[in-house]
């Protein structure tokens, strides 16, 4: 599990919504919520590790973009987000307005 988690966490990037929208066409992309750790979910999804991963939908920490979410970065195709990708999915968390993603990621 750490090479897992550690080849996750090396992929670990910042994407813009421009770059995701394919993704989010394709309903590829998943949201993380804000209390959730990014690379936690992404092991989760890579292990499938079923149990957790349906604890956290039920919980509506994980899920696809909602219509309201997907209309307003639409209409601001700058927005950030922390992601990383975990073949078929792109799993996404969104940045706040000053937030350095960098700073997060070290």
């Amino acid at each position: 599990m750490q090479d897992l988690k550690k080849t996750l966490q090396d992929s670990i990037d910042e994407a813009e919504w421009d770059w995701l929208m394919p993704h989010a066409k394709r309903q590829a992309v998943i949201v993380v919520s804000a209390q959730l750790d990014l690379l936690d979910v992404g092991v989760a999804i890579a292990q499938d590790n079923v149990a957790v991963v349906q604890g956290w939908i039920d919980s509506q920490l994980v899920q696809k973009p909602s219509s309201e979410q997907l209309s307003r970065w639409n209409d601001n195709p700058t927005q950030r987000f922390r992601s990383i990708i975990v073949q078929p999915y792109v799993v996404v968390q969104e940045l706040c307005a000053g937030e350095d993603a960098d700073a997060w990621m070290n």
